[in-house]
């Protein structure tokens, strides 16, 4: 991470254009409320335009009049642009409406803001349930002893056997409220996660598209 690297990232990348934008807040709060926080992957723009109406209206109250004056469409525009790119604008094949989605450099700086703010609930107890099972797996894949791995399953059958028993006697083994949240707050930040993903395998995409049409369009170009 050298000087001149950091500085071409910090005017190029979306992703630090978004942090250091004079309406940030509106941008991100406006974004994580439709997209992130409701687990949404696409949204048409009549309804998109509806709700940031809705979301301008309520901070003029408290701001003024003069706070962000421009329509809906306005801004939305201008996030979905190349110069910001913090939305993609594209039209779905089923549908003659434009539709919006975030782009990964948006969700990045999202995801970084989110990290900042202290939460009030810690949970560490599946996470690292989670990694034992990895590992637990990762040695069992490559286990070439047979013994080795007969007397694992064999570990493993008495525990089943044990849970069986205890739930025949009426005693199964329930969560309590903590580890039911924990539970509960791993699920939910594993999907937003995995559609993140998503958004970056499509983004990939599309930049590869995007770099063989351009190389097909310069005069003696042709396909990798």
């Amino acid at each position: 991470m050298k000087y001149h690297d950091l500085a071409a990232l910090r005017q190029k990348h979306p992703t630090w254009r978004l942090l250091v934008a004079d309406h940030a807040p509106l941008i991100v709060g406006f974004l994580f409320e439709t997209f992130i926080q409701p687990n949404v992957r696409t949204m048409a723009e009549p309804e998109i335009a509806s709700r940031l109406d809705d979301y301008l209206y309520s901070l003029r109250s408290e701001l003024g009049d003069g706070a962000f004056p421009r329509p809906a469409t306005h801004y939305l525009d201008a996030w979905a642009s190349d110069e910001h790119a913090w939305l993609r604008k594209y039209y779905p094949t089923d549908s003659d409406e434009p539709h919006f989605d975030l782009t990964p450099a948006t969700e990045r700086a999202i995801d970084w803001l989110v990290s900042l703010e202290q939460r009030r609930f810690v949970g560490t107890e599946s996470r690292l349930m989670t990694i034992f099972e990895l590992l637990r797996r990762l040695a069992e894949g490559t286990e070439t002893d047979p013994w080795a791995r007969v007397a694992e399953l064999e570990r493993r059958k008495a525990d089943i056997e044990v849970e069986i028993r205890r739930t025949r006697e009426g005693r199964p083994y329930l969560l309590d409220a903590t580890r039911i949240k924990e539970r509960y707050l791993q699920i939910a930040a594993t999907t937003r996660e995995l559609l993140s993903d998503f958004r970056e395998v499509e983004q990939n995409f599309r930049n590869l598209d995007r770099a063989v049409r351009e190389r097909w369009r310069r005069p003696g170009g042709s396909a990798p």
